[in-house]
């Protein structure tokens, strides 16, 4: 397989509230293995949620890393 392709910030900006290591992953630029890898050793930047046998990340702190805001609405103050 070849290098992961990074999502762009429109992909960003519709991920659902919390998402897999895999798509957190793939937001990153990294793949599946290294993902995990990371996890293992406490090297992400940003917690992950464990459920049962299942790892999440909240989307907004995902978000936060990767330096995107979503854009404001125009009746936000």
């Amino acid at each position: 397989m070849g290098k992961p392709k990074g999502m762009s910030r429109a992909e960003l900006l519709e991920l659902p509230a919390a998402v897999d290591l895999v798509t957190a992953g793939r937001a990153l630029g990294i793949g599946r293995t290294k993902v995990y890898e990371l996890n293992d050793r406490g090297e992400l930047p940003f917690e992950v949620l464990t459920l049962g046998k299942s790892y999440r990340v909240i989307t907004a702190a995902l978000l936060r890393v990767l330096g995107v805001e979503a854009d404001r609405g125009k009746n936000e103050s």
